[in-house]
Parts: C-alpha cells; sequence; structure tokens
C-alpha cells in the first residue's frame, strides 16, 4: 500500500542524481553506464538521465511492501536495486560538474520511510523512466521518473544487459576517477630574463 508520495521539478546538473538514506555523498567512483541506475553507496544510487543541465519530473512514492508493476508501455523497463537505510529521511542530490548539490525542495517536507520495529534497514528502489526526447542533449526533454521504495531484505539487482561500449564506458570512467589529481596538474616556471 502506498504510505507517502511527493512530486516535484529537479533541474539537473550535467550528471544525473544522487538518491538515497544518506546525505555523505561523493561522486561515484563507478558510473552505471548502460543502466539509468547504480550504488554510488550501500545506501545511495547514482541515477543517469536523458537530461543534461534541464528540468526533470521526479515522483517519490513510499510503500510499505512491493508495489504492483506499472502497466503500459510509457516506461523504459524498470530497474531496482537495494539501498541500506542509514538515515530515516530520503536525500537527494544533483552532480555538477564537480560538484554535489542538495536538491531537495525547500517547500517539500522530507519523506521519512516508516521502519517497523522488525525489519532489517534495508530499502528496494524501483526505478521508472521516461523521456519524450531520449537523446541525450541539453535542455528540456520531457524527461520524468518514478522512483518507488518498500522495505526489503537485500536481494541483487534488476538491469537490462549492457554492451561491450558500456562496459569500456564504464572502465574509462573508473579509470579517471583513480587517476590522482596531481596527474591532472603542470607546473610552470617563470625565467625572469636579464635586463
Amino acid at each position: 500500500m502506498l504510505v507517502r508520495a511527493s512530486s516535484f521539478t529537479v533541474d539537473l546538473g550535467e550528471g544525473g542524481y544522487l538518491i538515497g538514506f544518506t546525505d555523505d555523498y561523493e561522486y561515484p567512483k563507478e558510473m552505471p553506464f548502460g543502466w539509468r541506475c547504480g550504488p554510488a553507496s550501500d545506501a545511495g544510487a547514482v541515477v543517469l538521465t536523458a537530461t543534461d543541465t534541464g528540468p526533470l519530473q521526479l515522483t517519490v512514492q513510499l510503500h510499505d511492501a512491493p508495489p504492483a508493476s506499472e502497466a503500459g508501455g510509457e516506461w523504459e523497463p524498470a530497474e531496482e536495486i537495494s539501498l541500506r537505510a542509514d538515515l530515516p529521511a530520503l536525500n537527494l542530490a544533483t552532480l555538477e560538474q564537480g560538484d554535489i548539490l542538495d536538491a531537495w525542495p525547500d517547500d517539500e517536507p522530507p519523506l521519512e520511510f516508516p521502519f517497523a520495529s522488525d525489519s532489517s534497514d534495508w530499502v528496494r528502489m524501483r526505478l521508472y523512466c521516461h523521456a519524450d526526447d531520449p537523446e541525450p542533449g541539453i535542455g528540456h526533454h520531457g524527461e520524468r521518473h518514478l522512483v518507488q521504495l518498500w522495505p526489503a531484505p537485500h536481494t541483487p539487482p534488476v538491469h537490462p544487459d549492457i554492451t561491450e561500449a558500456d562496459r569500456q564506458a564504464r572502465a574509462d570512467y573508473a579509470a579517471d576517477m583513480a587517476t590522482s589529481m596531481e596527474d591532472y596538474t603542470t607546473t610552470y616556471t617563470h625565467q625572469v630574463e636579464p635586463d
């Protein structure tokens, strides 16, 4: 049964968004290229969007049991992952170029998960996505996401198969994240010519 829902517009940065039961965000060490979502940590997920710097309509639903699957062909195939609830309130942040910004609207009350006293602190997240214009780019793509959350034991994720190009993009991203910042800096010496 649906316990609570919240719907609002998120102004995206350049890298999608982070969602989960943690406020200890850092840039993900891995990106789920080929999927729409993947773990950023045990308590949070990174969600990739078609929209790069533009609006996204986001609906988040809290359920007390697994909800029925959304019918109809308007959604891409659903993906699911398990999240550990380190905090009771759901947090949302956008991935900007080199920065992570809190994105939960000020006028929207926080969504707190109603854990039962006998529950493990794991939550299942199901993500549905739709974009009127699915080609990645800047601006309005008519993109909307539905995130459904309910208490459930930790179980394996549900994702579509990925391509070799997705595997290569993941490897390239991981290699970039593993490169130290010093490797991107150059030191120049200034020589003063005598008069």
